[in-house]
């Protein structure tokens, strides 16, 4: 596991450097914790049972697939169930390395992916929040107005020039199919890739404002924009650092700012700068939708169809519905991948 972020203090460095070896991969010998439950962290972070080890198939090669989260202690549960649902399901585990992006220094989250996942190779990446505190608007849900939740728009600032392409992944979701099978999806000289939904209302997406300056409205001229949602993708980041797409956010958000031409947090950024000239993927990797809307949260059937990928997008997270003894039926298809340690959930349970 290796750390990475020039603007840390030498101190919190040091620090770091106590709780975890500065390079770790699922090559390297475990090292620390190795107990079926981690140590017991702080508060506000909970405890987790130690994951089986994945290894690799006869047939696999040595080529990487890189993955993209982001990491808090606020949905570290739903982190840890994707992440075990992405190795359960890989023909090549070994071969995963993810890239988390993290915004508060909380040394017990780290320490918790090492002890529960001894053998993943991961890097974790400093995100300066400083970089959107100017440039976020107040949304529709609390949850969207968290810096961290713009940090993909980052992603060829923050990831290393030595990745060319990566997966980014929401937390609250599963992979339930092998996670290679997106990952070689043609990108076609696009610089994302993603489920589109072109059935949805575009215009629903921006306010008023938006539609009614003649500029504006102007924005899609040449395309047929289509919704998609950010919470998977497949992105070619030197494509995207070569475009400076960062900047082309920004710019938008800096309008949003003095405007309000929209109300969901980060996506409408990527909706406007990229909606129509996206690669679409099978919507089989993508069931997103499963917390319900972003008010309320209501309970949500599966979309017909094959599935390789569910997402508890929206209000409702599965984790704190099994909790309240309320789940949607959905949930239990999230049940069989918490590794929290107290969690007693099964599908006869209910």
């Amino acid at each position: 596991m290796a750390f990475r972020n020039p603007s840390l203090s030498s101190l919190l460095i040091g620090l770091l450097s106590l709780l975890l070896p500065l390079q770790y991969s699922s090559t390297t010998a475990a090292v620390g914790i190795r107990l079926g439950v981690i140590r017991k962290p702080s508060p506000d972070v909970p405890l987790f049972r130690e994951a089986p080890a994945f290894r690799n198939g006869d047939a696999c090669a040595s080529d990487k697939i890189h993955i993209s989260m982001t990491l808090d202690s606020n949905y570290l549960r739903g982190t840890m169930a994707a992440v075990l649902s992405i190795l359960q399901h890989s023909t090549c585990p070994e071969n995963l390395e993810f890239h988390f992006l993290w915004a508060r220094f909380e040394p017990d989250v780290f320490s918790s992916i090492k002890s529960t996942f001894p053998y993943l190779n991961f890097n974790a990446y400093h995100f300066d929040s400083n970089r959107v505190r100017g440039k976020i608007s107040k949304s529709i849900r609390q949850a969207l107005d968290q810096p961290l939740n713009y940090a993909r728009i980052y992603l060829g600032d923050i990831i290393p020039a030595e990745v060319k392409r990566l997966i980014y992944l929401d937390s609250d979701l599963v992979v339930v199919d092998d996670v290679a099978k997106l990952w070689d999806v043609e990108l076609e000289n696009k610089v994302l890739a993603a489920p589109e939904y072109c059935h949805a209302n575009f215009t629903n997406y921006f306010t008023d404002v938006f539609w009614s300056d003649p500029t504006m409205a102007e924005t899609f001229k040449g395309r047929r924009p289509c919704y998609f949602n950010t919470g998977v993708m497949v992105v070619d980041v030197e494509k995207w650092r070569e475009g400076s797409y960062t900047s082309k956010m920004e710019e938008w958000m800096v309008v949003q700012k003095q405007k309000r031409i929209y109300h969901l947090g980060s996506l409408p950024p990527f909706l406007i700068v990229l909606a129509g000239d996206i690669k679409g993927v099978d919507h089989r990797w993508n069931q997103h939708g499963l917390g319900g809307d972003n008010l309320e949260g209501k309970c949500r059937s599966l979309h017909p169809g094959p599935v390789s990928l569910l997402h508890w997008s929206g209000k409702g997270k599965p984790w704190l519905r099994l909790d309240s003894r309320k789940p949607c039926i959905v949930d239990h298809l999230w049940a069989p991948y918490d590794l929290y340690h107290s969690s007693t959930h099964s599908l006869e349970e209910y």
